[in-house]
């Protein structure tokens, strides 16, 4: 693997983790009402949806 070559690659990779961590955790108002366990494909299918 290469690695992170420039400080915006770094930001984005970052930036995506919290989203998913706060994802999982239920900070959000998607996917709500699913077991913590099957939230994040919920709220990816919930999200595709709306694209």
């Amino acid at each position: 693997m290469r690695g992170l070559q420039t400080d915006r690659t770094a930001q984005v990779i970052i930036a995506g983790h919290a989203f998913m961590q706060n994802l999982r955790r239920g900070h959000y108002e998607v996917a709500i009402d699913v077991p913590p366990g099957q939230r994040v494909a919920a709220a990816f299918a919930e999200l595709a949806t709306t694209i």
